[in-house]
């Protein structure tokens, strides 16, 4: 056995451990966007990014907030989705909403 401490973040196999379970961003972005599309009753469409936290996965949503005619005027909306180690959603919110034709959705900070 090796000695080792508690909050030591290596594997057993020298590699570094996934400090978010063995679940990928890909795992943790569909688990996301499955979850906020039962709460919310809106489609997503797409994950826009997934980051690892000490507690499981950040990740952030695109939804489809109000369709319209043109769909080039639709109502899009991103969703900031917390889950948990087991990929089980303990927190969401609305962060912000724009047209689809926005330009500046990428850009953290900006409203």
């Amino acid at each position: 056995m090796s000695a080792r401490k508690a909050d030591d973040d290596t594997d057993d196999s020298g590699g570094r451990s996934d400090r978010s379970g063995s679940r990928t961003a890909a795992q943790a972005a569909a688990a996301a966007i499955a979850q906020l599309a039962e709460l919310t009753s809106k489609d997503a469409e797409g994950a826009t990014s997934a980051e690892p936290i000490e507690e499981g996965w950040l990740v952030e949503v695109e939804v489809l907030e109000d369709r319209r005619i043109p769909s080039s005027a639709d109502m899009l909306a991103l969703y900031e989705v917390e889950l948990d180690l087991d990929g089980n959603l303990v927190a969401y919110r609305r962060t912000r909403r724009y047209s689809r034709g926005s330009t500046d959705i990428g850009v953290r900070g900006t409203s």
